[in-house]
């Protein structure tokens, strides 16, 4: 049985101080209908402008997760999405009055606190699953050591492993196997952490206004004298004198579990996955991972997601070695004989660029006027066929594809390299260069067995049927 969607049963909030910023904050979760996915809200801003919770809207990956539309801004809220995703749930509006949310303790604890005291309840819809075929990889190890991987699993899990060359810290690793069993005990109450030199240099550049040894755990990664202490105690406003911990964190930091920093790095990268807007059925491998590295993992899976969202939309599922058959195709473009003139699409990443497979034969009712004795493909049409695989990448950049059409306004740079006869294939591969509003401009290549045979710029409007 597939799960179902969830939400809260009825709002609650939650106050704090920012994690930057050092305001007073208070964040609202509300409840959404089913399908409707997780949004923020500004409350404080005029119109209550409204970011989606999804990886196209990341702005900032220093020091936490930042949303973005426009000029509105969200700083750190891979904690919130933690909590979300940990708890499962799908729907929900969340209202800030300010731009960050509170920081609480440094974990995902507080928002699970709020929401489960609430209660969670399930919604008469299905979720919405991506089941990932092959191993999905992103990968920084020559540079950072920094390497993730998505694996097929029937389930979502993780498994982390950090390796700080720091005696506080050593080489760290953690596994998950349940979010229903594992993550409020396990995983959410897991702080963030840092260096102590990130700390002062952070504090003087007028940042982490609102952290403080009760909000993070602060790591020693140099000896300290007692100039340094004395600072330390007025940096963060400390009533007690500042000392380092025989176990090698700031006033000596109790953890909560013993592999505490490395369960935070599991709990931040639930956040990010978050991001995709679906759930992940996946086995995630994670190796000295961050916020960064998990967005570029989110943004490749989520090419994944788009792929095979396209492909159930307009057939049943992916056949061979492409991504739309005939029969998909003529459900996006209103084209018929003699004047359809690509076969499929072998890839297409919605509002970046499309493949698209034009199989040329003698049969085609052209050739019987085109220099029939010589017959070679009349160059119009090779731009006609290209145009046909950009019309359906902007036709799915649009929200009801089914009602609208692509019509081309200009061509330029067109260039005729070789002629296409009969027997040949020809791959048109277009990439979306420019969007304003509904104009668009694109880059258009042909090949055949790997040469170029025409290329050009075309420039079209998806207008209304």
């Amino acid at each position: 049985m597939t799960a179902l969607q969830k939400t809260i049963k009825k709002p609650v909030s939650y106050s704090g101080i920012g994690l930057h910023t050092g305001n007073k904050t208070t964040i609202t979760f509300r409840p959404a209908s089913a399908d409707s996915g997780v949004k923020f809200v500004r409350t404080d801003l005029p119109g209550r402008p409204t970011i989606p919770a999804l990886i196209d809207h990341v702005i900032g990956l220093e020091r936490g997760t930042s949303l973005g539309m426009g000029t509105v801004k969200i700083h750190t809220v891979e904690h919130v999405l933690a909590a979300l995703g940990g708890l499962q749930i799908d729907n929900l509006m969340v209202e800030l009055d300010a731009n960050e949310p509170p920081l609480g303790d440094g974990s995902a604890k507080p928002f699970v606190d709020v929401l489960l005291k609430v209660g969670i309840v399930e919604q008469d819809v299905h979720k919405n699953y991506l089941e990932i075929d092959t191993p999905i990889w992103y990968s920084k190890k020559k540079e950072k050591g920094v390497e993730l991987v998505a694996l097929p699993s029937d389930d979502f899990r993780i498994t982390f492993m950090v390796d700080y060359k720091h005696p506080a810290l050593g080489t760290q690793y953690t596994a998950m196997y349940s979010l229903k069993e594992e993550f409020v005990k396990e995983f959410a109450p897991a702080r963030t952490f840092c260096f102590l030199h990130e700390v002062e240099a952070l504090k003087e550049q007028g940042l982490i206004k609102g952290g403080t040894l009760d909000t993070a755990l602060v790591v020693g990664d140099h000896q300290v004298d007692e100039k340094e202490l004395s600072y330390l105690q007025n940096l963060f406003g400390l009533k007690e004198k500042a000392f380092m911990g025989e176990n090698g964190f700031l006033n000596n930091a109790q953890l909560r579990f013993p592999n505490e920093p490395c369960r935070h790095k599991a709990l931040d990268l639930i956040g990010d996955l978050f991001l995709l807007g679906v759930n992940l059925k996946a086995h995630v491998l994670a190796a000295r991972s961050g916020h960064a590295a998990n967005v570029a993992l989110v943004k490749e899976i989520r090419k994944v997601y788009e792929k095979k969202r396209l492909i159930s939309k307009y057939q049943d599922k992916k056949t061979g070695q492409y991504q739309l058959d005939i029969k998909a195709i003529t459900k996006i473009l209103p084209h018929r004989y003699p004047f359809l003139l690509i076969d499929r699409i072998i890839d297409l990443e919605s509002t970046k660029r499309v493949v698209a497979i034009k199989n040329v034969t003698i049969n085609e009712p052209f050739f019987q006027g085109h220099f029939p004795d010589h017959p070679i493909m009349p160059g119009v049409l090779i731009i006609e066929a290209m145009a046909q695989a950009g019309g359906v990448l902007l036709l799915n950049t649009v929200k009801d594809p089914e009602n609208s059409l692509v019509y081309f306004m200009g061509i330029d740079k067109v260039r005729f390299r070789k002629p296409v006869i009969p027997g040949d294939q020809i791959r048109f591969e277009l990439e979306l260069v420019q969007s304003r509003l509904s104009r668009f401009k694109m880059v258009g290549k042909a090949f055949v067995d790997g040469q170029l045979v025409a290329e050009g710029e075309l420039m079209a409007a998806v207008v209304k049927r």
